[in-house]
């Protein structure tokens, strides 16, 4: 009988080199695959992901587990659909949130599609999160067993034609049992330390990221209140965060914050906390995860 062939997305931590390490145990016909998302000239040794030692640290896993280890140069991809959809979400006034699209486009589409093309029947990565089979064959995306590691949210994107391809072992331990069982498999990656940041940020702050890619977001500009009337000048509103109060460098009788950022006039739009609050949003990029539109309102 063939054994169920399955990729794994590997980064050099300890997430995704245990999700491997599970898989292999439980039968599995392991593949570890590397995408090469991001070199920035004179950073290429602090970017978070795909650095040397990543790559390297991921090689040893795999040397250790006995399976095959590819990488994959997606960099043109990354800054095609990631990078730019970062880039374009700040100039619209915009706090973006790249890791969505980094899921969406990158691992659960061109990283899937690699995966397929080998034959695998599924593909994993290190998410702290959870998949549960229905009868009807859906799949549904729970929380993780570790509330306080819990990545669902970055995979609300996902739909069920790539769920049902999806694996996530660790999302039924706690961190610190990963840990421990990238002990007991005796992996290089059992003690290295989790990232937080964005991977093609190396480190750094975003505004240093724009400066360098988009100097033309920090042009100067007018604040102003809800009424029009000019209160001061900003520095670039991609300097600024909505709700922000301090840092605004306006004189006013009641306490400020930044309401909303007008990208097409170039105005940082500033008010009082009462009207920072609005009853209603919009959503856009809607992702019914269960395949079905709701028919009935539903409290969100």
């Amino acid at each position: 009988m063939m054994k169920e062939k399955a990729v794994v997305a590997m980064s050099g931590g300890v997430d995704s080199s245990v999700a491997a390490a599970l898989l292999k145990q439980q039968g599995y016909d392991v593949i570890g695959m590397m995408l090469r998302l991001w070199s920035e000239p004179g950073k290429e040794e602090s970017n978070r992901c795909c650095t040397p030692d990543s790559m390297a640290q991921a090689r040893r896993v795999a040397a250790k587990l006995d399976i095959p280890f590819y990488v994959i140069d997606a960099r043109d991809v990354f800054r095609d659909t990631v990078v730019q959809y970062f880039l374009d979400g700040y100039a619209r006034g915009e706090t973006p949130n790249p890791c969505l699209m980094c899921n969406r486009q990158i691992r659960w589409t061109f990283l899937l599609g690699h995966a397929l093309a080998l034959g695998a029947e599924y593909m994993a990565t290190g998410h702290y999160v959870r998949i549960r089979r229905e009868e009807d064959g859906r799949a549904r995306l729970l929380r993780a067993v570790d509330h306080s590691k819990d990545q669902s949210y970055v995979l609300h994107v996902l739909d069920q034609e790539k769920l049902k391809h999806a694996l996530f072992p660790v999302g039924e331990y706690p961190k610190p049992e990963v840990r421990a069982i990238a002990e007991s498999f005796g992996l290089p990656t059992a003690s290295r330390k989790d990232s937080q940041d964005l991977c093609f940020l190396a480190g750094d702050d975003y505004r240093n990221f724009l400066q360098r890619n988009a100097i033309e977001m920090f042009k100067p500009g007018e604040i102003v209140t809800r009424d029009g009337k000019v209160i001061g000048r900003h520095n670039g509103l991609v300097n600024y965060t909505i709700g922000q109060r301090k840092g605004l460098n306006i004189q006013s009788a009641v306490p400020l914050y930044v309401i909303t950022k007008e990208a097409a006039g170039n105005m940082l739009v500033v008010g009082t906390q009462e009207e920072l609050g609005f009853p209603e949003l919009m959503a856009r990029d809607v992702n019914w995860q269960s395949g079905h539109v709701p028919d009935r309102a539903i409290r969100a």
